[in-house]
């Protein structure tokens, strides 16, 4: 069987090993210094001045939508659009903010939204808020997204968890917004086993997630913070201070077993990406090779780094073809994440019918479409069986 995903890590026996070591020498485990080097090896990485390390990219995705209602830039009722082709926790905490959700579809050859679609959402519903996935690797043209948002007084956030490395002429993708996500989960770019990161370059924001990550505390601000707001809301002393909350919050935080990992994984990302890369260009001649399947447009993209292989058929009677021919070489496959997010039972819980659009970007990839695996572990003959399966 070729799986998702082979190991938790890349270069895993010697991780294991490494990981083994520091859990019996270090101090202690709960958040602390590899955490924080974490953070700033990887806000350099990104090339963003704060970054926020949680415990997983759903955490990070809650608590960027929590932190700017604590500084009232987000109320309840604000419209808040997103895309799509999504994960299902870059959808959830709107609901659970008391936000509304506004969707907006993908065009089904880059898999993402692009400025057009934006363009036509905000044309039927004004939003606060824009929070794009970009997926599986891929991305919309997102300088022109910017631009629409800055225009229209839009809120930019991106939820980068699976296109970690991907590059366009105007940046990084994680780098065009107020803040992005990450996600550091085994299956992802690089792996923590679980985790996640907010990165941002507002550092009013990263002082609050800070706080919405631990309890509503300000343990984890620096010190010269921390008197800011102790004089601000009258705590005397040190003594009350250890037990003052000062907004909502969650218990977001990691363990130093993430930040350690999170140290050792971000050395080989670079490589991680390259080899992912490589094999998509395997995968993408086959594809272009097959008229039954339609490649993913990636012209405006400098640099790919893939999550996954997307399967997108021209019909749904040849995608059952290939989900089948896929099952029976024994290649673990997954729906196009959650397809029409509509579609799917707490959103038809929560969100009125009225309330649903039409999305035909969504819809046919949700019907015509599947992913399978691209990490580094594929070997020679993995890259083979994959081929053999994208062949007319």
């Amino acid at each position: 069987m070729i799986p998702l995903m082979k190991n938790a890590f890349l270069k895993e026996k010697e991780t294991k090993k490494a990981l083994a070591k520091f859990i019996v020498t270090a101090d202690k485990l709960s958040m602390g210094e590899k955490c924080f080097e974490f953070e700033r090896e990887f806000a350099k990485w990104q090339g963003s001045k704060n970054a926020i390390l949680f415990n997983s990219g759903g955490s990070a995705n809650l608590a960027m939508l929590q932190a700017l209602k604590n500084l009232d830039r987000l109320k309840a009722g604000d419209a808040v659009g997103f895309s799509a082709l999504t994960w299902s926790t870059n959808v959830m905490p709107i609901i659970q903010m008391g936000l509304k959700p506004v969707v907006v579809d993908c065009n089904p050859n880059t898999l993402n939204v692009m400025s057009k679609q934006l363009l036509s959402a905000i044309k039927q519903q004004p939003m606060k808020v824009f929070f794009i996935t970009n997926a599986l690797g891929w991305t919309g043209d997102l300088d022109k997204i910017r631009n629409i948002c800055r225009k229209n007084k839009i809120l930019l956030l991106e939820d980068n968890c699976e296109s970690l490395g991907t590059k366009l002429p105007a940046g990084k993708t994680g780098s065009f917004g107020l803040a992005s996500s990450f996600s550091f989960f085994v299956a992802h770019h690089m792996s923590t086993i679980e985790g996640g990161m907010v990165c941002t370059n507002d550092h009013e924001l990263s002082d609050m997630l800070k706080i919405v990550r631990a309890n509503g505390w300000d343990r984890n601000l620096h010190p010269d913070k921390q008197k800011i707001w102790r004089k601000k809301h009258n705590v005397a002393n040190e003594f009350i201070s250890k037990y003052t909350f000062y907004n909502l919050g969650f218990n977001f935080r990691p363990t130093e077993i993430t930040g350690f990992l999170g140290l050792s994984q971000l050395k080989l990302v670079d490589y991680n990406i390259k080899i992912r890369e490589r094999n998509h260009r395997i995968f993408d001649k086959a594809i272009r090779n097959n008229p039954d399947l339609i490649p993913v447009d990636y012209r405006h993209i400098n640099k790919l780094s893939p999550f996954g292989l997307p399967v997108i058929c021209r019909t749904v009677e040849l995608r059952n073809h290939y989900l089948k021919r896929f099952n029976e070489a024994g290649i673990e496959v997954r729906p196009l994440i959650a397809g029409n997010i509509q579609k799917q039972p707490f959103y038809k819980k929560y969100i009125n019918e009225k309330d649903t659009v039409s999305l035909p970007g969504a819809d046919f990839l949700h019907n015509n479409s599947f992913y399978c695996g691209n990490y580094p572990d594929l070997s020679t003959n993995d890259l083979k069986v994959i081929v053999a399966c994208l062949k007319q």
